[in-house]
């Protein structure tokens, strides 16, 4: 660990030495870790470090080795300081505090809380209903909290797989009909009349749980403007298969939209109805994004194809 790290993560917590427990993860493609880092005298006995950094030799694991992914990469970082630094103490949605952050060049790092430590040690990999209904209620709360706003220092548009940063990834889509809708179905979400705040990656792997239930929410770094769907849309696809996807969905959108009407100063019945009528075309903008990126990918399926097929059909 460089010195200069370690002088940073020692004045921000108050703590007389450190030690490297684990390395939680390394960041995508190479750009750095997430660790663990133990704390001697201090208030909390961990924190979590995130150190990204531009790779000596860019090795993307399917093969998108551009500028423009190096670009988005390193933007997604600042966006996230931006994000720490203005805009988290907002959220009535549980996320790690930040102690600190620096950026320096084309490094950043980030000093956060433990959320372990905090009492959510728990990742899951698959969820029961129960586990579905807190991460929707993380969502709605995440996506109240920010309601009407202005993504200043963020994505504009929020999400990774947002057309605009995508040009390759449809150049190289082969569904001539998604191809020429593409544009259209983007359009549609951004144009909608409420926009939020979006997580912009709220996959299973990004929420940690509690021994109660309780939830919490960590990666921002494609936070930025846009309808709450795109979230749920995302969400629902990281942790159902096919035929829960289809199966569920009534039951999904009306759990999402009963705790997001709790969340909010008065009902509205305006935003419920066209966010719910954007359900669909989220879906069908991430199956865009996925189907020019990674043919073969796990999560393209039927439910897919058919939701996508009708979202065309009606534009």
């Amino acid at each position: 660990m460089k010195e200069y790290v370690k002088s940073i993560i020692l004045q921000s917590t108050g703590a007389s030495s450190l030690i490297e427990q684990e390395v939680i993860q390394e960041l995508w493609s190479g750009y750095g870790k997430i660790q663990r880092i133990g704390l001697q005298n201090a208030s909390v006995e961990s924190v979590v470090v995130k150190h990204a950094q531009v790779p000596s030799s860019q090795n993307h694991p399917r093969g998108w080795n551009t500028d423009i992914g190096n670009q988005r990469k390193l933007k997604s970082y600042q966006v996230e300081t931006t994000w720490y630094e203005r805009y988290s103490q907002h959220s009535a949605a549980r996320l790690p505090k930040c102690l600190a952050f620096e950026i320096h060049q084309e490094e950043v790092l980030m000093v956060l809380e433990d959320l372990d430590v905090a009492g959510y040690p728990i990742r899951k990999r698959s969820l029961t209903w129960e586990g579905i209904q807190a991460c929707l209620a993380w969502l709605a709360q995440f996506h109240a909290s920010y309601l009407g706003q202005v993504p200043e220092g963020l994505w504009k548009v929020g999400t990774y797989w947002h057309l605009e940063t995508r040009p390759q990834e449809l150049a190289a889509l082969e569904d001539r009909r998604l191809k020429e809708a593409a544009p259209a179905i983007d359009a549609k979400l951004n144009s909608c009349a409420y926009q939020t705040f979006v997580h912009g990656d709220a996959k299973l792997a990004n929420f940690c749980f509690g021994k109660g239930g309780q939830v919490a929410g960590v990666d921002f770094q494609y936070v930025g403007g846009g309808c709450g769907m795109k979230d749920v849309a995302y969400f629902i696809g990281s942790c159902l298969d096919e035929r829960d996807c289809e199966r569920l969905e009534a039951q999904i959108l009306d759990t999402y939209f009963a705790q997001l009407q709790s969340e909010l100063p008065e009902r509205h019945d305006a935003l419920e109805a066209e966010w719910r009528s954007l359900y669909r075309v989220a879906w069908a903008d991430f199956h865009r994004f996925l189907k020019g990126w990674s043919p073969g990918h796990w999560k393209l399926n039927s439910y897919s194809e058919r939701v996508t097929a009708e979202v065309i059909n009606t534009l």
